[in-house]
């Protein structure tokens, strides 16, 4: 047995002195035009001793390697798209009760996970704004969220949401930092906007990275490729899981379906997200969550990492047609490794009805859309779906 293996050993075995109530929770949100080089995490003052006991001969950075250990198991929830309200063009498109009856049904099953993600629609400001300028008023709708409803979101579990999307910039710059602000004042974690492309935060000892994209002026565009590649594989050089979310494809019914091309839709190019989903893996990301068509699409698996390519409409209140499919979506719960390698996931199927707000679908239709579409679109993806909702992986 080499002193490699044996460091290693004596490394794991302090390791299992430790408990997770004294590991530390750290949040960190580097500077926008910040190169990420510093790929050691910080080490914890507990350390000192164990090193010098079992790790002296080793250079500093490989001692932190072996010292740190993975979880076996981490579970990660993501949901679509979440709009709870807005009080523009006028307060009837809030719901009472200051939205909290939205949640009832999902917000115990939603804090079921290490960590929770969903797309947050519009921004959070209770009042003003530089109201956005359309093209074509008919299809265009601006969401004001007031900021009491990230109290629902605290509260249902969510650690992290994607704000890369196309209701980002309803009411300017305003609604942008107010919306940061907010988030930062609840503890929610985000990323995709220009002032903040990624987040890094920890969670039982686990460092978790998390980046968005879209088509959409003021977010990550998902069409600077190479602006796309470098931050992934930044955020894989600092964090154990790397989990990347986009808002693309075309919209509606009619586009359930993965392309593998470039899907437009009113003349907008929103990406080839099959395209993007394998090169963002390329570069280290580990779960993909894909939402804006506002319908639940297919899942796929890429080198054992795992992607959901539309998460549909969860939980969007007043101001969105949930007719149909459209009314219908997931949350996944993916289960990898330490790593971020796909064990196995779950659909737990939702729908909205009225105008709007999740409940649990007895009649599992988000189950049968993802069974059908995966194995129209992926066959080759070896991924088992049953009639319970279990996603799981078949070899060959």
């Amino acid at each position: 047995m080499n002193k490699i293996v044996v460091l290693a050993l004596l490394a794991l075995a302090v390791v299992g002195c430790k408990t997770q109530q004294n590991l530390p929770q750290t949040s960190t949100r580097p500077e926008p035009d910040s190169v990420l080089i510093d790929t050691v995490a910080q080490v914890p003052d507990y350390y000192v001793t164990a090193k010098q006991d079992t790790l002296t001969s080793l250079d500093e950075e490989v001692e932190i390697a072996l010292y740190r250990v993975l979880k076996d198991t981490v579970t990660i929830i993501g949901v679509g798209d979440i709009m709870m309200g807005t009080n523009f063009p006028s307060s009837d498109y809030l719901p009472g009760n200051r939205g909290r009856d939205l949640w009832s049904e999902v917000s115990d099953t939603l804090r079921q996970a290490d960590v929770t993600f969903g797309n947050l629609e519009g921004v959070i400001l209770n009042e003003g704004g530089e109201q956005k300028q359309c093209k074509n008023p008919k299809v265009c709708y601006l969401f004001r969220s007031p900021e009491y409803m990230l109290d629902n979101l605290t509260d249902a579990g969510f650690d992290v949401v994607s704000l890369a999307n196309n209701h980002a910039g309803d009411f300017g710059d305003e609604g942008r930092v107010n919306t940061m602000k907010a988030l930062d004042t609840v503890g929610i974690h985000y990323a995709g906007l220009i002032d903040a492309p990624y987040t890094v935060f920890e969670r039982d000892g686990m460092k978790y990275g998390m980046v968005a994209f879209s088509p959409n002026k003021g977010t990550i565009l998902i069409h600077h490729l190479e602006q796309a590649k470098r931050l992934v594989a930044q955020l894989d050089s600092m964090v154990d899981v790397v989990i990347v979310s986009f808002h693309a494809g075309a919209e509606g019914h009619e586009h359930q379906h993965v392309t593998r091309e470039s899907e437009y839709y009113y003349g907008e190019d929103r990406g080839n997200v099959y395209a993007f989903a394998r090169q963002m893996i390329d570069q280290g990301a580990d779960v993909i969550f894909g939402h804006g068509p506002h319908v639940t699409r297919a899942v796929d698996l890429y080198k054992d990492r795992f992607i959901a390519y539309s998460l549909g409409n969860f939980c969007t209140y007043g101001r969105f047609n949930l007719r149909g499919v459209k009314g219908v979506a997931p949350i996944i719960r993916v289960s990898t490794d330490g790593q971020g390698r796909f064990l196995r996931a779950q659909i737990i199927p939702t729908y909205q009805g009225g105008a709007g707000g999740p409940k649990f679908d007895l009649d599992g239709r988000a189950i049968r859309i993802i069974q059908e579409l995966t194995e129209k679109d992926f066959p080759e993806s070896n991924l088992r779906i049953d009639d319970s909702g279990i996603i799981s992986y078949i070899e060959n």
